[in-house]
């Protein structure tokens, strides 16, 4: 008898199925909570948080961590990833008031928001913090007014292509320009430190750190040329997460840089980095949701749920998709995922395939533990889903 394929709902379902289960297998507290929480809800796994870090030191030895705090800027997440010793990235002056307050040395915290208001350049310095990326002969300017003797890192364009969310376009520069920021922040009185870059958010393409390492080590070789001698290679984000489709593994990323920085570096900068946000995060958390309304509009139908893009799945508008899941059986249906609001932008998914919910079910909304809450508004006055940290 020919073996049937399964269909591409069938694949979807199952996935999220088998995603949903594997995801509280390992974890009792947090599955109690599932079926009593309020909702919509965001459970945090703390424990998980912490050994997704220490998973990344042990395949990254040699490689200083720095959280981005902006995937999520939770206390308790912060507090949990200072307990094992993480190092963290901030952009304005609330986050570092946040991680300062928790004890952390200012020498663990580095900005690398290559546009930052002068006014948080000021106070971060005035508390430690020495170490900002740059990638302007504005900001250049700015820094030294404020933070004279300050330790700055140029930050390179380099390709996205495969990122779910790419960042090219707004920030870095050319191997050129990047050489003559060092420079200008030479003769401005900075201290030039090193080289950064970002291969976009959620990157499955290793093609993107091959570039980007290979142009660090150019821009490192000619900087010496010119008596820069450069000290730290922050290579920033990217390690992707399992959201509809399986991701890259932290092991295969560590692997290739590992091997490209032999290769293109004469010798290892004295200081690496990464920064992480997302693939620390962002699949330690499931968000609990509960279904409002149905509809069926020509020939679509039309799922409703108590929260939205505006109020904490701000990255569907991008294209993220998110593994979603149903305690029910059944035949599965084709469905068209709406938000809480009454914007008509407001539309999570397309092509969800589901056994048919009721209203009052929950559907787990998995992978959501970066960039969700801290993207939430209160638009048309519905409140940010409630971040339980278990």
């Amino acid at each position: 008898m020919r073996e049937v394929s399964p269909s591409v709902a069938e694949i979807q379902f199952r996935h999220a199925k088998r995603y949903f289960e594997e995801f509280i297998s390992r974890r009792d507290k947090l599955a109690r909570e599932l079926d009593r929480v309020k909702t919509p809800a965001l459970l945090l796994d703390l424990e998980g948080v912490k050994a997704r870090y220490v998973q990344i030191k042990y395949h990254m030895p040699d490689v200083n961590v720095y959280y981005a705090v902006k995937a999520n800027d939770n206390l308790e997440v912060l507090k949990a990833l200072a307990q094992v010793g993480s190092g963290f990235e901030v952009a304005s002056s609330e986050e570092l008031e946040k991680v300062i307050s928790l004890g952390v040395e200012p020498e663990r915290i580095i900005s690398s928001n290559p546009v930052k208001p002068p006014e948080f350049i000021d106070y971060a310095y005035s508390v430690g913090v020495k170490r900002f990326a740059v990638d302007s002969f504005t900001e250049v300017e700015k820094i030294a007014k404020v933070a004279p003797r300050a330790r700055v890192y140029v930050r390179l364009a380099v390709p996205n292509e495969g990122s779910d969310w790419p960042l090219s376009r707004k920030f870095g520069v050319d191997t050129e320009t990047a050489l003559s920021i060092l420079e200008f922040a030479r003769e401005k009185g900075l201290i030039p430190l090193g080289v950064t870059f970002h291969v976009g958010s959620q990157c499955n393409n290793l093609q993107n750190w091959f570039i980007a390492i290979k142009r660090s080590a150019q821009l490192w070789e000619k900087a010496k040329a010119r008596g820069i001698k450069l000290l730290v290679l922050n290579m920033g984000g990217g390690i992707p997460i399992r959201y509809l489709q399986e991701s890259l593994r932290i092991e295969d990323i560590a692997y290739y840089v590992s091997g490209l920085l032999r290769k293109y570096f004469s010798s290892i900068p004295h200081e690496l980095q990464i920064e992480p946000g997302r693939g620390i995060v962002g699949d330690q958390g499931v968000m609990v949701v509960s279904v409002i309304g149905k509809a069926q509009r020509g020939e679509e139908r039309w799922l409703y749920i108590d929260t939205g893009v505006f109020n904490g799945l701000a990255e569907a508008l991008g294209g993220i998709r998110y593994p979603i899941y149903v305690k029910r059986e059944g035949e599965l249906k084709e469905w068209v995922l709406g938000g809480v609001s009454c914007d008509s932008m407001d539309v999570i998914t397309k092509s969800l395939y589901l056994p048919e919910p009721e209203v009052g079910d929950r559907l787990f909304i998995l992978s959501t533990g970066a960039y969700t809450t801290v993207y939430a508004s209160k638009f048309n006055g519905f409140p940010p889903p409630e971040v339980i940290c278990l």
